[in-house]
């Protein structure tokens, strides 16, 4: 699966066995977690409205973002990372990752090209590994 903003693929687990696995498949690229938004839980909240599991993993590498906002001040608009972890059906849960070379395009600096192709090599690692 692919769009023009993220790439992923669809794995055959339970939803909080993928959360597990892409948590630790993240950590081993050097990244943590710095949100964990459940869109589900959030809509059957406010709106009582039911959705198949939905969560969105906000994921960042310190090194990496220092190295973004060092470049350019404002990128934090742009971050993080975000990975989205979502049930399609029994024992199948998506998995997609935001392409940052598409994201990061935006800001049209060198540097910024630069990391934002090291930040998707280091997320296309952590997809393989699923």
């Amino acid at each position: 699966m692919a769009t023009k903003y993220g790439f992923g693929k669809t794995l055959s687990c339970g939803f909080e066995e993928a959360i597990q696995a892409v948590t630790a498949a993240l950590q081993t690229e050097g990244f943590g977690i710095l949100s964990d938004i459940d869109v589900a839980g959030a809509l059957k909240k406010k709106l009582n409205a039911d959705m198949p599991a939905y969560r969105i993993l906000g994921a960042c590498n310190p090194a990496l973002a220092q190295r973004a906002i060092q470049a350019e001040p404002s990128i934090g608009l742009l971050l993080p990372c975000n990975v989205l972890v979502r049930q399609v059906g029994d024992g199948q849960v998506s998995v997609e990752f935001m392409d940052t070379d598409a994201v990061l395009q935006l800001v049209d600096k060198p540097d910024i090209a630069a990391l934002a192709s090291d930040v998707r090599t280091r997320l296309e690692r952590v997809m393989a590994a699923l």
